[in-house]
């Protein structure tokens, strides 16, 4: 029997047994993969442009060892074209074809077909990313800030990203995300993350600047559960200037 050995670079498998992880992820997210069996590794947090970034490490570590795979997610640009042939038609689909606009934040890359060249492509990225000024001014530079959102928004121009049909860009702050994911979960039954806050925000966003009757998209793509630790959390929230931005009414059901 051959044994089959996954590097897996952010996000996690049940397969996994050699994982790369930065400094940054949650210690439960780690706690998370070692139960499941994986070899976990924190590397330093260092930029795109070090040899020691955790893709660069992930990458040589891949190639050192037998039957191992890096997914390499950010420039694998099987990640877009899975969207081209799932998500985009599955839109369509679900809309009728009456779609006008999609709202996502990105962490790996394009989501709609080239079905309308009239639908309105719109990014919504976090504070501290430099996808907001490059699609809205041409300039890949960090807005300023940073996110409590996990896997989205970018230090540099992916694969993915390269030759995105982006219309225009909005700058979700985190303090309208984080209100967002309060009202999802107590006003609408939607227990989801920070990107997804972000991405519902940058619909509301999105749906101001077109104005009504018109039929705008975005994904709920995260689970709260995987946030609970820190964006649930009354300390952490404080910690970050971010406690304001829970509505008063929802902020009994902060722990910790």
């Amino acid at each position: 029997m051959v044994e089959h050995r996954y590097l897996i670079v952010w996000f996690s498998s049940y397969n996994a047994q050699e994982v790369n992880k930065t400094l940054s992820s949650m210690m439960e997210k780690i706690e998370m993969l070692k139960l499941l069996g994986a070899d976990v590794r924190p590397v330093p947090v260092v930029p795109w442009t070090d040899p020691d970034n955790y893709n660069h490490q992930a990458k040589r570590f891949a190639e050192s060892i037998e039957n191992a795979v890096w997914t390499n997610q950010f420039d694998n640009t099987a990640n877009k074209r899975a969207h081209i042939e799932t998500t985009g038609p599955e839109i369509w689909q679900e809309t009728g074809g009456k779609v006008n606009a999609v709202v996502f934040g990105t962490g790996t890359g394009g989501t709609l077909g080239e079905k309308n060249p009239k639908v309105q492509v719109y990014l919504a990225d976090p504070q501290g990313s430099v996808l907001y000024n490059y699609f809205k001014h041409g300039k890949l530079e960090r807005s300023e800030g940073s996110s409590i959102a996990e896997g989205i928004g970018q230090g540099r121009l992916t694969n993915n990203l390269k030759d995105t049909p982006i219309d225009d860009a909005f700058l979700i702050k985190d303090t309208d995300a984080v209100e967002m994911v309060f009202r999802l979960l107590h006003e609408e039954g939607f227990f989801v993350g920070a990107s997804s806050g972000l991405n519902v925000v940058g619909a509301v966003q999105a749906a101001k600047l077109m104005g009504p009757g018109h039929t705008i998209v975005t994904c709920l793509c995260d689970t709260g559960q995987k946030y609970y630790g820190k964006l649930f959390s009354r300390k952490i929230l404080e910690e970050k200037g971010l406690l304001e931005a829970v509505p008063l009414q929802y902020r009994s059901s902060l722990h910790g």
